[in-house]
């Protein structure tokens, strides 16, 4: 015991933490360098060579800055790091993800509730011995720290071995940059703190105000509501409707009138999948959202939700499940069906003739598949009770997974028999998920891959139309593209909430212009 407690020069100290950083945590980034090179053996050889040396020179330079210049806190640091490190690994390694801004987005945007599905004995047993063991070691280990001369001497010289290896391989630089998001989502533990320092100066560019979209008017008297319902990793592969091979459509399937496209959302997490839905159009900008502009026509919004991450809603009535909850106290709120309580009454009761209400849902979002219906839609059996648990059994977790179609499934029948019994209403009732979802295909599990990268699955999502009786007409099909995007929900709505704007564009909408 008296041996570890004996002082080691922050030099030995640094190359220590520098060693362990690469050894322990950085594994996978040298798999996926070696996996995707085109380089025969010996360039193969060269390049890992060169990014070893590069990484420790690297972790050495900053571990002796840091503890240098900021002595306990850079302990502190240190440590911090080391358990961060430890958690983003097990991600990597458990669920085949990728620490890049989207990643980090979704860390920002999850609530406890959906985290703690995450909680397990492994992930705590790997974050004790690959994380909290180091972070120890790295707060009590004594060090000398030596003169500000030494100081400059090695990171001088680490410095110039970095940039003498980068020139070496500068023929690389191409290949890196065709795999930088990649590789940066790999890096430990420069892909958190590079990522967050870019997801959070891109939050602080969003709370700026919305860019308003020209004024609107409603067009005529007509009682209309649309119920838009943003499904959450609903994944076009596992719906009937699209020729899945289950029958996790059993009451859509039979429903006349409904109109199935194919689409694809813009990302493959729900902040940028759901404001895509909001929209008028793919951009970076914050637009004013479909929900906000509609209120500021003169249309009566509600917005009701079991989820989170969307973009920012400015309206009079937004509801959370929770909310809902004690205003309908018989449903119970841990379902989906909460969101859906009382629709009727709300609509009818409404003291304006359009009405405009989205359904924020959270049905299918892992990784607790299994929890996210009632049990007496577990149809699909034995099912898994997380995605770790189906890792070790891929067909129990689409089990799980199934199942929440098939409470989909019921719930958006139900609405639309609502619809159909409100005979003094042009109602319609449209569903689109905010992305797909993995379900082990290439080992990939849940969502949230940059869309470059992503496989189809997390990106080829359901959209279902229905409309009542001589409410609009529907495009042809040749006259729409084969596959849809998201933005076409902005325009296809302003149609059925008769809004003439100049934000209006008919090419983005499903329904023959009024």
């Amino acid at each position: 015991m008296k041996s570890l407690r004996k002082p080691i020069s922050l030099f030995v100290f640094s190359c220590i933490v520098s060693i362990g950083t690469l050894l322990l945590y950085n594994l996978p980034f040298f798999k996926y360098v070696f996996n995707n090179t085109n380089e025969n053996l010996g360039g193969q050889i060269f390049l890992l060579a060169s990014l070893v040396v590069i990484m420790l020179a690297v972790n050495f330079m900053m571990t002796y800055l840091v503890i240098y210049l900021l002595r306990m806190v850079g302990r502190v640091l240190l440590a911090l790091f080391s358990l961060i490190n430890a958690t983003a690994v097990y991600f990597i390694i458990t669920y085949s993800v990728m620490i890049d801004a989207t990643t980090i987005e979704n860390v920002f945007n999850t609530r406890y509730s959906e985290a703690s599905g995450f909680f397990s004995w492994s992930l705590w047993l790997f974050i004790v011995v690959f994380g909290m063991l180091p972070a120890l070691w790295c707060i009590f280990q004594p060090v000398v720290i030596g003169k500000v001369k030494k100081m400059g001497v090695y990171c001088g010289s680490s410095l110039v071995i970095v940039l003498t290896i980068a020139l070496m391989n500068f023929s690389q630089t191409l290949w890196i940059s065709q795999h930088d998001t990649e590789l940066g989502g790999l890096l430990q533990p420069w892909s958190y703190l590079a990522n967050t320092f870019r997801v959070i100066s891109s939050q602080q560019d969003e709370q700026q105000e919305e860019i308003k979209l020209p004024e609107g008017r409603i067009t005529d008297d007509e009682k209309a509501v649309v119920v838009l319902v943003i499904g959450e990793s609903a994944r076009k592969a596992n719906f009937q409707l699209y020729g899945y091979e289950r029958d996790t459509n059993p009451l859509l399937s039979k429903q006349e009138g409904l109109k199935v496209y194919q689409a694809n959302s813009c990302a493959t997490y729900t902040t940028a999948g759901s404001k895509a839905i909001l929209e008028p159009k793919n951009s970076d900008d914050l637009y004013e959202l479909l929900p906000n502009y509609a209120f500021r026509t003169g249309v009566d919004v509600s917005w009701r939700t079991s989820n989170w991450g969307e973009p920012p809603i400015h309206i009079d009535e937004y509801l959370t499940d929770d909310e809902l909850g004690v205003q309908y106290p018989d449903e119970n709120e841990a379902y989906d069906a909460i969101l859906f309580a009382g629709l009727r009454e709300r609509i009818v009761s409404s003291q304006k003739n359009k009405v405009l209400i989205v359904l924020h849902t959270s049905t299918s979002h892992g990784p607790k598949y299994a929890d996210k219906y009632p049990k007496a839609f577990e149809v699909y059996k034995p099912v898994a009770k997380n995605v770790e648990e189906g890792e070790k059994n891929v067909s129990m977790l689409v089990n799980a997974y199934d199942n929440t179609i098939r409470y989909t499934d019921f719930l958006l029948d139900s609405l639309i028999n609502t619809l159909r019994a409100m005979k003094d209403w042009k109602s319609a009732m449209i569903f689109i998920s905010d992305h797909g979802e993995s379900l082990g295909e290439n080992k990939m599990f849940m969502h949230g891959l940059p869309m470059k990268l992503a496989p189809k699955q997390q990106y080829e999502i359901p959209f279902l139309v229905w409309t009542s009786d001589h409410f609009r007409d529907y495009k042809p099909l040749d006259e729409l593209p084969a596959v849809l995007e998201q933005h076409y929900i902005f325009h296809s709505v302003l149609n059925l909430l008769s809004i003439q704007s100049p934000a209006y564009n008919k090419d983005y909408d499903i329904f023959i212009a009024k």
